[in-house]
């Protein structure tokens, strides 16, 4: 249940990942996020997708293949920048939460005054 509050971030940056590497299509893209656990259809992939697009981090062009349209999406600049961005974010909670590498005092001790957790 938890994991899939984290899903669609987990699958944006995935899909980044791979567009900053080589063009890339819907069902090659299922394909690859399902060998690693992800079960993504195209109702879900394909408004990613297109999010993705819109924001400006990905350019589409569509080729026949087959006798019918691709559409292969790559990212931009603007793509690469911000997967670059959120793979320091990553690297970061990685090094913290799963190394349990805390450099900086607790996060309690941070301007908070006892007693008032919950509030």
């Amino acid at each position: 249940m938890l994991t899939k509050m984290f899903f669609g971030g987990f699958v944006r940056l995935h899909i980044l990942y791979h567009a900053v590497k080589e063009p890339i299509f819907g069902v090659e893209m299922m394909e690859e996020l399902a060998r690693h656990g992800y079960d993504v259809g195209p109702g879900t992939l394909y408004p990613i997708l297109h999010q993705l697009e819109e924001a400006g981090y990905l350019t589409v062009h569509t080729e026949v293949v087959g006798g019918k349209q691709r559409k292969y999406y790559r990212a931009t600049a603007e793509g690469a920048q911000a997967l670059e961005e959120a793979k320091a974010k990553l690297r970061e909670l990685v090094k913290e939460v799963v190394h349990d590498d805390t450099p900086t005092p607790s996060i309690r001790s941070k301007g908070r005054k006892p007693g008032r957790e919950g509030r």
